[in-house]
């Protein structure tokens, strides 16, 4: 495949409307490559995460673990910062978007108003 077209490809991926589902397999899926490629087993990530082996096969299998246990997982395999980091940054896509986040930016708690854009906590 020309670079081009698989430059196109990935930006067009952005876009492709996906379901939570889709999106829990496809990080279980890069979840078990980078386990893989550690040259680790499920029962070794157990053992060093403290996470029930069972718990690892489900996740990798069908998508389904509680936030705490994928911070575990995380952690066993050195990514720990980048879920720490998940929310850290204010993301936007228009401009609109960048002026409500300046507006806000310091608040405690959102304004009942500011879900007038269908924004919802």
């Amino acid at each position: 495949m020309r670079k081009e077209t698989a430059d196109i490809l990935s930006l067009l991926d952005g876009f492709a409307l996906s379901t939570p589902e889709d999106d829990a397999m496809k990080i279980a899926n890069d979840f078990r490559q980078r386990r893989v490629e550690k040259g680790f087993t499920r029962k070794d990530v157990a053992e060093k995460s403290g996470i029930a082996l069972g718990n690892i096969a489900r996740f990798e299998q069908k998508g389904l673990i509680s936030l705490k246990n994928l911070i575990g997982l995380a952690k066993s395999l050195g990514y720990l910062p980048e879920i720490r980091n998940i929310f850290a940054e204010p993301k936007f896509s228009t401009m609109e978007d960048l002026e409500l986040i300046r507006r806000n930016s310091g608040k405690k708690k959102a304004d009942p108003k500011s879900k007038e854009r269908g924004n919802n906590d």
